[in-house]
């Protein structure tokens, strides 16, 4: 054998060990990377619709009304994040968020969820004074509710949104909705006028407008649960949301139906 010969082996063993070694890590680097990638560590905040009120089965989380039939808690389970923070709570507006539910957000948060601004503009009031009130009482009050929607709730909105990037700079933020409430026309005998119902799913369209907006204006996603809710309305022949009923905490909130087939749906379409 040449030396020529004995230095072309030598050059080929060497670039083949060399080639092996950069696969091993380059395979290592891709495994790590898809680990870290698995690594989700999610954080649900915000109000009732978050935390599952009217859904049953709410453990020990007291009067935050935490339900294990919530969509938060059935996305958790269906993906297995590394790390999980339920924070949402029953009757929470945006002040609420920002001095009670943040302290759950770190650098290492990846995703967080939440509903939050139906409180903050009187959501209870309104089906109040449509329940006792005549139609354009009713009328009259949701329309109040829309100008609080347009002209102050933008501004809570920003500042829980910006809050929210600040405590959890690389997570994904993503915003849910509410559904409308009533199946026009519906199966329903007796109870709210067609008037008042029109008037308090316009009402919450104009809620999901708003919310839309400034979610898009932070860069965060905006899960709208509007279209899996349709033909599951008050009225409709297959409920997902409760009307008035005991406890009264409970009332106008989804059922463990329209958690599981309404909520979760959006928020899986969001994230993959």
């Amino acid at each position: 054998m040449t030396a020529r010969s004995r230095s072309s082996r030598s050059f080929t063993r060497m670039f083949a060990a060399l080639g092996v070694a950069a696969l091993a890590t380059l395979g290592a680097g891709t495994t790590a990377s898809a680990a870290e990638e698995a690594a989700v560590n999610y954080v649900a905040l915000g109000d009732s619709y978050s935390a599952g009120v009217g859904a049953g089965d709410y453990g020990d989380s007291g009067s935050c009304k935490r339900s294990a039939n919530a969509y938060p808690q059935l996305w958790a389970n269906a993906n297995s994040p590394a790390s999980f923070e339920f924070a949402a709570c029953l009757g929470a507006v945006t002040d609420d968020v920002l001095s009670g539910q943040l302290g759950a957000l770190n650098a290492d948060t990846s995703l967080v969820t939440i509903s939050i601004g139906g409180n903050d503009a009187g959501f209870v009031d309104v089906m109040i004074d449509c329940t006792l009130s005549n139609d354009q009482g009713c009328v009259d009050r949701v329309a109040e509710a829309k100008a609080f929607a347009t002209s102050e709730l933008p501004g809570r909105l920003d500042n829980v949104y910006s809050q929210i990037k600040s405590k959890a700079p690389n997570a994904d933020l993503v915003v849910l909705n509410y559904p409308r409430f009533y199946e026009i026309g519906g199966s329903c005998n007796g109870g709210l006028s067609d008037v008042k119902r029109e008037a308090i799913n316009s009402g919450a369209d104009a809620l999901s407008e708003v919310t839309s907006e400034r979610a898009s204006a932070a860069g965060a996603k905006f899960a709208d649960v509007r279209t899996n809710f349709a033909g599951h309305g008050i009225c409709s022949e297959d409920w997902w949301l409760r009307s008035v009923t005991v406890p009264v905490d409970e009332s106008y909130h989804p059922n463990a139906a329209g958690q599981s087939g309404g909520y979760l749906p959006a928020l899986t379409g969001v994230t993959g």
